[in-house]
């Protein structure tokens, strides 16, 4: 069984940072992509970011791309978001999920089997 607890979310002004953190149980973090994704009040959860198994390829929405870093520790089974210069648009509960598989880095969110509680993130103007 997986684990997934995020971790730093809070409440931050425009042009302000966060980290979010993603602590993982299980033996097969470090085999697995891990992914962000983020649900604001009355829309559907959209992906964020992905970073693979070993840290070597990440990608990003575009509406984050520049302004949000994804990156882990494999020794540490954690999984990080660094967001910078955030905007009210960010504002939403943050999910960090698993792959379901050891070859992807989706953006899909079916194509991933555990998730996390979620950590809420506002961003006031």
């Amino acid at each position: 069984q997986v684990q997934l607890v995020e971790s730093g979310g809070g409440f931050v002004q425009a042009g302000g940072s966060l980290r979010l953190s993603c602590a993982a149980s299980g033996r097969t973090f470090s085999s697995r992509a891990m992914g962000w994704f983020r649900q604001a009040p009355g829309k559907e959860r959209e992906f964020v970011a992905v970073i693979s198994w070993n840290g070597g390829y990440a990608y990003y929405a575009d509406s984050v791309k520049g302004r949000f870093t994804i990156s882990r520790d494999n020794a540490k089974n954690t999984a990080y978001l660094q967001m910078n210069s955030l905007k009210p648009g960010d504002t939403a509960v943050y999910y960090c999920a698993r792959s379901d598989s050891a070859y992807s880095a989706s953006t899909r969110s079916y194509e991933y089997d555990y998730w996390g509680q979620g950590t809420q993130v506002t961003v006031s103007s």
